[in-house]
């Protein structure tokens, strides 16, 4: 199992998304002063207080056995707001994804309990599987932030290398937890090499991965919570199917639901 490299320059982190369908963020996209603001805002949320006045779109509440995924957290907290909206990670993106502009139109944050077991897996899957309220895969894109330090006893992320190129197999499945199940129902349509890349992050840094890129992870053995917060993204290259009525591509005029993280105008 390899880990995934943390490359130093903006290139080679551009080179490595358009081969790989994945890299890393550089290290200044987020500021200390900003994390530690993020940090706090998770356990707020997570206990149910929301300091925006406005609840996320979905709560399932917190049990320490099970993956809890909150939707839309950044409606509840301003420090998630601000997180996303006054850091640089979409500048970042958009130098690696030759993005004109980065518009955010959800979020999830994710808790992974230690000692939650198989309840903690996230089963292979391709995003774009989810979205298909989007016309095509082009312009959308996952960026993740350890909100935690996510090492490999921590259930982190991992990525199949170059899976983006194998187009979209509809195959996988977020919530099963039957991991080599999953792997061999994608693998019977593809004939392609399996590369596990497994992100190991420290806290404050942001992977970001296309949406065909086929990922998961497994259980959180470490004594410490998992925690992220996924930005789903898209660019100018992606546009909603018309008339479609799903949450995902209903709020994109609303600032506070959608905003944009990056506009070259505004440059």
């Amino acid at each position: 199992m390899e880990k995934l490299e943390i490359n130093i320059s903006n290139r080679a982190q551009a080179k490595a998304y358009e081969k790989s369908g994945f890299c890393c963020l550089p290290e200044d996209a987020i500021t200390s002063e900003q994390l530690k603001i993020a940090s706090i805002a998770v356990s707020q949320v997570r206990d149910g207080y929301f300091d925006t006045g406005t609840p996320p779109s979905s709560h399932p509440g917190y049990e320490a056995n099970h993956l809890c995924k909150i939707n839309d957290a950044h409606l509840a907290s301003r420090g998630l707001y601000d997180l996303i909206t006054k850091s640089k990670i979409g500048y970042r993106v958009a130098e690696i994804t030759q993005s004109s502009f980065v518009q955010v139109w959800a979020t999830q944050l994710l808790i992974k309990p230690p000692g939650s077991g198989t309840n903690g897996h996230v089963g292979w899957h391709q995003d774009f599987q989810y979205w298909q309220c989007w016309e095509g895969e082009d312009g959308l894109f996952t960026a993740w932030i350890a909100l935690s330090e996510v090492d490999e006893k921590s259930g982190p992320m991992r990525f199949v290398a170059n899976s983006h190129r194998w187009g979209f197999l509809n195959r996988g499945d977020f919530f099963r937890s039957e991991q080599e199940e999953l792997k061999e129902n994608i693998e019977s349509v593809i004939d392609e090499p399996w590369i596990e890349k497994v992100a190991v992050l420290p806290k404050g840094r942001v992977s970001l991965h296309h949406c065909l890129t086929v990922h998961g992870s497994l259980a959180n053995e470490s004594a410490k919570p998992r925690v992220s917060l996924a930005i789903h993204l898209r660019n100018q290259q992606a546009t909603p199917v018309p008339g479609d009525k799903n949450y995902y591509v209903s709020n994109l005029k609303d600032e506070r639901y959608s905003p944009i993280i990056f506009n070259e105008m505004q440059v």
